[in-house]
């Protein structure tokens, strides 16, 4: 039997390198099951309610990043969060049932706290957006939902929310699984995790020249300063690309820089070539479906409307068990 399939991105931005190697490669692997992909702009309020992005122009540019990267809406359900209410109507069910300690544990939480101080995220709707989230995966009876490592907390929640309810008011919710994606977290020009918000990444959208002129900037051993000067490719993250994007040179770039037969430009310049390999044909895409605006909108209709009558028919149960 085919198996319900749930995931989704928040349009906080046009996606990223990151986010096609995180999430849009691995999604892609699903398209044989019965598949539900969002475009979660209720969860980018959490972040940006103060009005720094255009979260409705930014849901038909991550609308043509999927669509760029492969996701086939003839294959899949593609549809946006806030088109379909039940989504906050279950997600203030469940909050009623979720104690707060479970959401103060978040590690998520607790990092972008730390790490994004000049952003109000003291407010209800950020501690509480995994439980939305878990109400996102359980309106479609979700079977699995594909991750990456740093959200398999949010899946154990949603596990844990699903199985309080079933206690409480009896079964209703399945508990879902995590399909875990093999990539590691994708470091952006700087060093760090490759983030809109680090102003450090390679976007879909990015022309070849583009990629090429980020690269080439991209931070590197710290030791090497001189041509001349050997480095450790291990703490370097040029090189943690590298392992994704040049396996087949990947011991003649680590001699190199060990050595300093190669130097950083030299290695930079593989690497871009790599990359823009992979991207110069989404980027492209892009292009073309760029000036379909009309046919994005018809595509995520016609999702909202499929999502809508699935997360109906989940909600009237709910609703019989919760007894309003």
């Amino acid at each position: 039997m085919k198996k319900r399939v749930l995931s989704g991105m928040r349009p906080t931005s046009k996606l990223h390198l990151g986010n096609y190697l995180g999430a849009l490669e691995n999604w892609k692997r699903f398209e044989a099951n019965d598949c539900f992909y969002m475009i979660a702009d209720m969860h980018a309020l959490t972040t940006e309610h103060a009005g720094r992005t255009d979260i409705k122009e930014t849901v038909t540019e991550v609308a043509i990043d999927y669509l760029a990267s492969g996701i086939d809406p003839n294959k899949v359900t593609l549809f946006v969060q806030s088109a379909v209410k039940e989504h906050m109507e279950l997600g203030w069910i469940l909050a009623t049932i979720t104690p707060i300690p479970w959401l103060e544990r978040n590690p998520t939480y607790k990092e972008l706290l730390q790490t994004q101080p000049e952003k109000e995220l003291n407010t209800l709707g950020f501690l509480g957006y995994p439980v939305l989230q878990s109400a996102d995966i359980l309106l479609y009876n979700a079977d699995v939902v594909p991750v990456g490592e740093d959200q398999l907390p949010h899946i154990e929640l949603t596990r844990e929310i699903a199985r309080r309810f079933n206690h409480i008011f009896g079964n209703v919710f399945k508990e879902p699984e995590a399909a875990l994606t093999k990539t590691p977290r994708i470091p952006g020009t700087d060093g760090r995790k490759m983030s809109k918000s680090f102003n450090n990444a390679i976007f879909l959208a990015d022309s070849p020249e583009v990629v090429a002129q980020k690269l080439k900037k991209m931070v590197t051993d710290p030791a090497r300063k001189r041509r001349e000067d050997k480095g450790n490719p291990e703490i370097c993250p040029v090189y943690t690309l590298h392992q994704r994007f040049s396996p087949a040179e990947l011991s003649k770039v680590a001699h190199g820089c060990r050595t300093a037969e190669i130097g950083c430009i030299e290695c930079k310049t593989i690497l871009s070539d790599h990359v823009i390999e992979l991207l110069k044909p989404i980027y492209e895409k892009r292009l073309e479906l760029s000036s379909q605006k009309k046919r994005i909108n018809e595509i995520l209709q016609a999702g909202n409307e499929k999502a809508r009558a699935v997360a109906c028919e989940t909600l009237r149960r709910v609703k019989d068990a919760v007894g309003i």
